[in-house]
């Protein structure tokens, strides 16, 4: 697993954390690498596989790929945060596909958790390839949280 991740809340926690969200069998099927994670923030990337072409015609990637890329990053991106674990649920996520992944090209995604309560963490998104400025698509969702002793960030 490549990455960066000193500049999180706090380094060992997410330490640990870090490779088991990457060991998880969605993850390991679709091959996302932790690419840097800092306060708030990581980037994952998806290497381009001909498994998860939706359409064999066009080689574009599946919207299902793109969509789990998407909820994976932005459920990371609350752990950089956090000191101990809890668990976290997608509450919504809507996503707007702006253009298709082009075919051969890894696809990555960062991810912001820009606010942070005690019943809700609130993520934006973006999915690119070569360029962030061409964003293949956007997003945004709610994660509900689960722990008892749950830390909020304004």
């Amino acid at each position: 697993m490549s990455g960066l991740w000193l500049p999180v809340a706090h380094p060992e926690f997410f330490a640990q954390v870090a490779p088991w969200f990457m060991a998880l069998p969605h993850c390991k099927t679709l091959g996302l690498e932790l690419v840097t994670a800092e306060r708030g923030k990581v980037t994952l990337k998806l290497p381009f596989q001909n498994a998860l072409i939706g359409n064999p015609a066009t080689r574009v990637l599946h919207g299902g790929v793109v969509t789990s890329l998407i909820d994976t990053a932005s459920g990371i991106s609350l752990y950089t945060l956090l000191s101990a674990p809890e668990a976290a649920a997608t509450l919504d996520l809507r996503i707007d596909y702006l253009r298709p992944a082009k075919p051969d090209l890894p696809l990555y995604c960062t991810a912001e958790c820009y606010r942070l309560t005690e019943a809700i963490a609130f993520m934006r998104a973006t999915a690119y390839q070569d360029d962030p400025e061409k964003p293949v698509a956007h997003s945004v969702s709610t994660f509900a949280r689960m722990a008892s002793n749950k830390e909020s960030v304004s």
